[in-house]
């Protein structure tokens, strides 16, 4: 999907958050437009949760600032909060209310008047597939259909920017692909969508994504984007003794990953300092040939792994704002 070109709707400028020593958001800065899907990805410990919950206000941040639908966080809290919804990783179902107990609840708490619920709720319970459910208690519901219930809540108030904590983590691969069925018409409806994910295969569903590591996005840009116009190229690597091979390969100049990838290991290589023929010459001389060297598209895993090898200790900020 190509990411539209229209006004931001989320805007971060040196967003930074800081628990005692520890820097979890590291100087970000970046811009989410309207009727984008925005993915943040990246392992455990990136720090994807608490940018999330930087936008949504609920943290302070250290340094910098972030507004949302034109309102700065941290000094129009009410005013953000009417126009997003949070969806977290641990959302407040009630186990023992059914489907559309759960809702009304939720409605209540978002002050909703009896005719807007009564016009949002079958419109959500259809759209997610749950008509049938409605009575089933929540805690008798499969993982699935659980996040689809809190998605439901989520919507009740017609929100702006939906904000979504790793939505599908845990969840089987149906009931993903029907989550992620559910975004895209909110998305065609109108709505911004910002979802985070250590997902890489997701992360392909996304308009535009942004790679975290250790606090800091280290790069943004369309999936497709990011996986063809790395400046290193990638290459398949066939041999006897790949975990040799591996271990060679890995210590040479001008390699800067080398990673096992099913029978084979994907190379990213600086032409500056090397190529695919002196690698296969330094493999024979090591009596770790015949190797073969083919160039390949990367995945979005390889890119991850050779930016965060490539990245190593530098410093400076990433603006991300560019579609």
């Amino acid at each position: 999907m190509t990411p539209p070109s229209l006004s931001a709707v989320v805007q971060a400028e040196n967003l930074t958050r800081r628990f005692d020593e520890t820097t979890a958001v590291d100087r970000i800065s970046l811009d989410i437009g309207k009727g984008e899907i925005f993915g943040l990805v990246g392992p455990d410990g990136a720090g994807k949760t608490t940018t999330l919950r930087l936008f949504c206000g609920l943290l302070d941040p250290s340094e910098g600032h972030v507004s949302v639908a034109g309102h700065d966080v941290s000094k129009e809290a009410f005013a953000v909060r009417d126009r997003i919804g949070y969806m977290a990783q641990r959302f407040g179902l009630y186990a023992d209310l059914t489907v559309e107990e759960n809702m009304s609840f939720y409605a209540d708490l978002f002050g909703l008047q009896p005719a807007q619920r009564d016009r949002l709720k079958p419109e959500l319970l259809s759209m997610t597939r749950m008509d049938r459910f409605r009575e089933r208690p929540a805690g008798k519901l499969s993982g699935g259909m659980k996040q689809k219930l809190a998605l439901m809540c989520t919507l009740l108030h017609k929100p702006e920017v939906l904000f979504l904590d790793e939505p599908t983590n845990g969840v089987d691969p149906v009931s993903r692909r029907d989550f992620w069925a559910i975004l895209y018409q909110l998305v065609k409806d109108g709505m911004t969508v910002c979802i985070t994910t250590a997902y890489l295969d997701e992360a392909e569903r996304c308009n535009r994504v942004g790679l975290m590591h250790q606090g800091r996005i280290i790069r943004c840009a369309p999936p497709e984007e990011m996986r063809t116009r790395m400046e290193e190229p990638c290459y398949r690597v066939t041999a006897a003794d790949l975990r040799a091979c591996r271990e060679h390969l890995r210590q040479l100049p001008g390699v800067l990953s080398v990673e096992p990838a099913g029978a084979s290991l994907h190379l990213f290589l600086s032409p500056a300092q090397t190529s695919e023929a002196r690698l296969c010459e330094e493999l024979e001389k090591k009596g770790l040939g015949p190797a073969t060297f083919k160039r390949i598209v990367p995945s979005l895993e390889d890119v991850f792994i050779a930016l965060i090898r490539k990245t190593g200790s530098e410093n400076a900020p990433v603006r991300t704002g560019e579609k």
